[in-house]
């Protein structure tokens, strides 16, 4: 091949890379490294973080985004391990932290990566919102630390339930493409230092009275779901995290909700060793970069 022919080869393959592919009504640029670093720019975890790793959208899948706190930062990379193929997961590039940070967080993530904010950004529609927020509006500050004895709860029950209004306004507006799934707040122990146990039902009640007016969200009932997966596999006492085989329980029932969602068979999901594998080699990697 001459210096001219492969000059233009080289201008062929360059423009490919920038021509828009149809998906799902809507079209996305293959290989966005404007959007890699931009998803790296948003958080100090996203390059260092296997569940926070950039993840390139795959023409012709569904797009899933998962919007929830630390729980869900544990059964995420599960979600994304049984639905490996079917669909596109992604995530909030951070902690979702209480309600009223719900629509401020999500502005950040939608400006920082989509058009028009972001120029050759991305272009699709979400197929599936899974969200939660919860157990950061029941706990307890003082000083900014957990302690329910001394401190102040985040959200009252009347501003949990106007934010969650808030929040279903925002996403139906923002989003109306979109399928969207609420996954009640999981339990909290005895003896967690910041939040009273029972208070995950009182929040609930209030979610499922905000719902109610809303037929179309589908309802993940994560809260039933994760009573015996605490009391098996707790991160510790008086602990509302759990160990990684509980997060990996909690992913394959999320898995399966989206999968009914979308009318797709979720995948076994592999054990944690497997996946704690892919953990430790990422984070190493990218620690000595």
């Amino acid at each position: 091949m001459n210096r001219r022919s492969s000059i233009k080869l080289m201008g062929a393959l360059g423009l490919a890379v920038l021509i828009p592919v149809r998906m799902f009504g809507t079209a996305i640029s293959v290989g966005c490294e404007t959007c890699a670093t931009a998803w790296k720019n948003l958080s100090r975890f996203n390059a260092t973080r296997y569940q926070f790793r950039y993840l390139e959208p795959t023409p012709g899948l569904p797009k899933v985004f998962i919007y929830g706190d630390s729980i869900s930062i544990g059964y995420t990379e599960y979600v994304r391990e049984s639905l490996e193929g079917k669909a596109d997961v992604m995530r909030l590039h951070t902690n979702g932290n209480s309600s009223a940070e719900f629509i401020k967080r999500m502005e950040v993530f939608r400006t920082a990566l989509f058009q028009p904010f972001l120029i050759d950004g991305f272009n699709f529609s979400w197929d599936v919102i899974h969200f939660n927020v919860g157990l950061h509006d029941l706990k307890y500050l003082y000083n900014g630390k957990l302690n329910k004895e001394q401190g102040t709860q985040v959200s009252s029950l009347q501003e949990y339930e106007k934010n969650l209004n808030n929040i279903i306004k925002y996403l139906k507006d923002t989003y109306p493409k979109a399928k969207l799934v609420f996954a009640t707040t999981t339990p909290v122990p005895d003896g967690e230092e910041g939040r009273v146990q029972g208070d995950a039902i009182r929040y609930n009640e209030v979610a499922m009275k905000v719902m109610k007016q809303h037929s179309d969200i589908i309802i993940n009932d994560l809260y039933t779901f994760s009573i015996p997966v605490l009391e098996q596999f707790p991160e510790g006492p008086g602990n509302v995290h759990y160990k990684a085989e509980g997060s990996r329980l909690q992913g394959i029932q999320v898995a399966k909700v989206l999968g009914n969602v979308l009318d797709i068979e979720p995948k076994d999901c592999p054990s944690v060793e497997l996946v704690s594998a892919k953990f430790k080699a990422y984070e190493s990697k990218n620690k000595n970069e």
